[in-house]
Formats: structure tokens, sequence, C-alpha cells
């Protein structure tokens, strides 16, 4: 199997409080590739001059954008608000994003009807049929409250959608023991792509650690996501304390994870 490449980047909404160009500056310091713009305060649904304007701003500091992070979740089907799918679309287009994270719902697994699972799967395709016009991916957010807060709701899902430009992100279950999230990752292996970096341990949100403290287990995932053979972005989120310097050590770890793989 021929082993798969490792990107490295920060996912902006790390740092909300903090201005595009701040978190540049300390990507391209930290020796970084890309950055995961956040579409709830850093390039905001439908503004597209906005998004075209990160987006120059990105590539002339040579780096890249990582996705997309939208934060659509499908209120659109339940009567509700949010940002409509083309503007979503139009968006990561102008950011010149290849991927775009998105939420599956807004709704738990065991509260979800299948008639919610199936209105949801033929929107995403839907959506996918769309975005490939336009060279876009979708990725699923791997996060409890939604379609995807077990491993086994979130493969299913993705069976159901049927869609080669559909896949899911992954980062580790918070509050659940190393094995189980080693296991969880098995079980999606084969349709994850990008990567959040983080490390809570045992902790309950928001209290997460340095990376450093992850490292015998990020080693191990990384270990088995080598084995896809495909690439697959590692972008550093919930950064401790959201301290500019912080996220520098951080960056520093996973660049030495990176490199002794």
């Amino acid at each position: 199997m021929t082993s798969g490449n490792f990107k490295t980047g920060l996912v902006s909404i790390s740092f909300r409080e903090e201005s595009v160009e701040t978190l540049i500056e300390a990507v391209r310091q930290a020796g970084l590739e890309g950055v995961e713009w956040g579409g709830d305060v850093h390039v905001p649904h439908g503004n597209l001059s906005r998004a075209e304007e990160v987006r120059r701003w990105t590539e002339e500091a040579g780096l890249q954008v990582s996705a997309y992070g939208s934060y659509y979740k499908f209120e659109d089907l339940a009567g509700g608000g949010g940002p409509e799918p083309s503007a979503v679309l139009d968006t990561a287009e102008a950011l010149g994003a290849s991927m775009i994270r998105l939420w599956p719902g807004a709704v738990g697994t065991v509260d979800a009807s299948a008639e919610w699972r199936q209105v949801l799967a033929d929107r995403t395709r839907e959506i996918a049929e769309a975005a490939v016009l336009r060279g876009l991916e979708l990725g699923f957010e791997f996060h409890d409250h939604s379609l995807t807060d077990t491993p086994e709701s979130t493969l299913s899902l993705l069976q159901l959608i049927g869609h080669p430009a559909v896949s899911t992100f992954w980062q580790p279950y918070l509050q659940t023991s190393p094995e189980e999230r080693m296991a969880g990752l098995e079980i999606v292996l084969d349709r994850v792509t990008n990567i959040h970096v983080n490390y809570f341990d045992q902790n309950p949100w928001p209290d997460n650690l340095p990376l450093q403290s992850g490292t015998a287990e990020w080693v191990e995932y990384l270990n088995l996501l080598k084995e896809t053979g495909r690439d697959h972005w590692l972008t550093i989120e919930h950064v401790r304390g959201h301290r500019l310097d912080q996220f520098a050590d951080d960056a520093r770890v996973l660049k030495s994870w990176v490199e002794t793989r």
C-alpha cells in the first residue's frame, strides 16, 4: 500500500477573537502549511469579497486553504435559519477551498428518526452533486449532538448517502478511553479525510491540554492514518488557553510527529 502524506495547519475557529492577518502570520511563523477558515467569523457565509480577500492573503503568505469550515447544519430542512447551501458553495469556491466541512444536523443519533436521516442524506447528495461541479468535496464534522456522534452512526450515514465526494473529518471523542478512540477511528478509517488535532485526555470540554501531553496517543492515530495511502490535513483545533504562544508550542509538537512518520 502506498503511504499517504500529511499536511499541517490551523483551524481558525480556535482563535475566533483574532484577526485573519494575525492568524496567517502565526501559521506562517509556526511553519505549518495551511488554514481551515471558519464560516462563522473569519469568512462569513455568502461574503464573497471577504472570501476572495482571505484567499489572496493566505496564498501570498505561501499557505493553502485546507478547508472551509462552514456551519451549515441543514436547518433549512427543519424550517430554521442558517446559511443556504448555495452561499456555502459560493464562499468555499471564492476562498479557494477544495473541501467544505458541514454538520450533519443538530440532532443526535438516538433522537433522530429514520425519516430525518433519509431527508438529510438526500439533501447531502444534492449538495455533493453541486459541489463536484465546482471541484469541491464535503466532509462531515465528527461531533456529538449530530448524526456523527458515534463512529457507527457516521459510517451508516455515509453509506446511506452513497456519494464518493462525501466523507468525514475526525477528532478524538471527549471522555472516552484511548482504546475506544482508536477503535472508532478504525471503523471510519476508509472514509476519513481531514483531521482536527487536539488533546483532552479524559478531561471534559473545554479543559483541553497541550498537544505534547497526547504524543503517545496521537502517534498511534497517525500510524494508522498513514496506512490509508491517502493524504490527510492535520489541523490544530482547541488550543489551551486560546493563547498564540501555546499554538506555537503545539505546532512544533505536531511537526515533530509528522517528521517521524
